[in-house]
């Protein structure tokens, strides 16, 4: 048996010292960033590309679940692990639709701001293989800033300067005008309108509007679930056999809205019409065991709906390393 003697020990402390000083091994420096956001999949002859733009965190505000009291839902965040706690994190994904001959863009994102945990699109998109003048058609789902803000750069230019841009005609009817803004109660509407009016301002005119249950785009069917707006607006993609649903905001975080859709949040419009459209919404999902995409699902935002008790629940799709 080899003997371990005093020098031995001694020589073997000092090669490891002298290796531990080894510019070679030294450590390597934190990146601080994240990887690029984006996952694709296919939807028949059509290929789809999940792109993150980001997700922001902030307290919880009071009623944020408007019907539900803070304690509730501060109770119900951690118990699905929404930490830290106290606060509340949101994701934003928009959906790009390759149809092998155009470029379809649904919902565009916060845009350029301060926080750089968000309006990471373009960021994305870059890293996905496409640039902005690819784009043909920009879809949007309805007319909220996370929704719109993207649709220009941070120096007030259109983000995407080559692509004809679709807007729900009721959500633009709502929004845009001045009546319904002037009879907005103060707080998050009145912001909203003022918001909303501001960032569409250049765009009177150079916008199609689009209705419901209609091929809006190739591929693209518009579906009607009113309730979060007046207007707003989810999607069949189909190909083939192949169809996914575009949920846009039908629920917000799904740990409350999908676990308990007679949940409010306080975004909604129209709360109790929201509640009914996320019934429907979502028992036409499950019964068809299709894939849904949501806007504010965790990255990459993928998977199925299958009813729970009084509820439903999200069943992400198995990250693949192909498309």
């Amino acid at each position: 048996m080899t003997e371990i003697t005093r020098r031995a020990m001694l020589a073997g402390t000092a090669a490891l010292a002298a290796l531990a000083a080894s510019p070679a091994l030294a450590a390597a420096p934190q990146s601080g960033q994240q990887a690029p956001g984006f996952y694709r999949y296919k939807v028949g002859d059509l290929e789809l590309t999940q792109l993150s733009d980001g997700a922001g965190t902030f307290p919880m505000p009071d009623h944020f679940v408007a019907n539900v009291s803070n304690e509730t839902a501060i109770a119900e965040a951690a118990k699905a692990y929404l930490a830290p706690a106290g606060k509340i994190t949101v994701p934003f994904n928009p959906v790009l639709i390759n149809t092998g001959s155009k470029l379809i863009l649904i919902d565009t994102g916060n845009g350029a701001g301060p926080n750089p945990a968000v309006g990471r699109l373009l960021t994305n998109l870059a890293a996905a293989g496409y640039s902005p003048q690819q784009i043909d058609t920009v879809v949007i789902s309805h007319l909220h800033p996370d929704h719109i803000n993207g649709l220009h750069t941070k120096d007030g230019k259109l983000a995407f300067p080559n692509a004809e841009v679709l807007m729900p005609q009721a959500d633009w009817a709502f929004w845009m005008s001045e009546e319904n803004a002037a009879k907005a109660k103060e707080g998050m509407t009145k912001n909203y309108f003022t918001t909303i009016q501001k960032a569409l301002a250049d765009m009177k005119g150079h916008v199609a509007m689009y209705g419901w249950d209609k091929e809006i785009a190739p591929g693209v069917t518009s579906i009607n679930t009113a309730g979060h707006t007046p207007g707003h607006t989810s999607f069949a993609v189909s190909s083939g056999k192949d169809k996914v649903f575009v949920q846009s905001d039908v629920t917000n975080i799904p740990a409350f809205f999908l676990r308990h859709p007679d949940w409010h949040v306080m975004f909604d419009n129209d709360p109790a019409l929201a509640q009914k459209t996320r019934h429907r919404f979502y028992d036409m999902a499950a019964s068809e065991k299709a894939i849904v995409v949501g806007y504010h699902f965790p990255f990459p935002a993928v998977g199925h709906v299958e009813k729970d008790g009084a509820g439903y629940r999200l069943v992400p799709v198995s990250w693949s390393g192909v498309v």
